[in-house]
């Protein structure tokens, strides 16, 4: 098994039009591809297990292959303590892992094939909209937030 390491990914401009970075664990690979340990917080399209080819330089990447699991992430206005002892029990139910943990973040990470309509009737029971609220992070086009990507309908396949 690959040692962990660090790698970090542009994730945005901030509001002072500074360049954002996240930092993620990853596990290097032969080929040099990364294979994510965890659900990024702010960098879209890509979610825990996935492979992605980083280039350095300009700290983007690219998608090599997806693991199936969608990026959920939960924001909260508040401590996000009661949410996640409300959500996480229910998600990892579903074999969803709990990945990130702050005061008003929670990100998860769960298989696609546990049901869009079971993981958000989780979601929607918990998070009320005014001081929570959810989306995904790897569902939709990161350019527009609307368009979906539609990566699940070949993992969703009957055999």
């Amino acid at each position: 098994m690959a040692a962990l390491q660090i790698i970090e990914l542009f994730a945005g401009i901030d509001p002072d039009g500074q360049p954002v970075v996240e930092r993620l664990q990853v596990r290097v690979n032969e080929d040099d591809s990364c294979q994510l340990v965890r659900s990024p917080a702010f960098i879209k399209g890509i979610a825990s297990g996935d492979t992605i080819k980083v280039d350095r330089d300009s700290q983007q990447f690219e998608l090599v292959r997806r693991s199936g699991n969608l990026a959920v992430r939960v924001l909260c206005r508040g401590d996000s303590a009661a949410l996640s002892d409300k959500l996480t029990p229910q998600l990892e139910k579903l074999g969803g892992e709990l990945d990130m943990e702050n005061p008003r973040l929670l990100v998860y990470s769960i298989h696609v094939s546990c049901g869009f309509a079971e993981i958000e009737e989780i979601l929607n029971s918990v998070c009320d909209g005014a001081n929570s609220l959810w989306n995904y992070g790897n569902v939709y086009d990161p350019e527009d937030g609307q368009t979906p990507l539609n990566w699940w309908v070949d993992i969703l396949k009957p055999e």
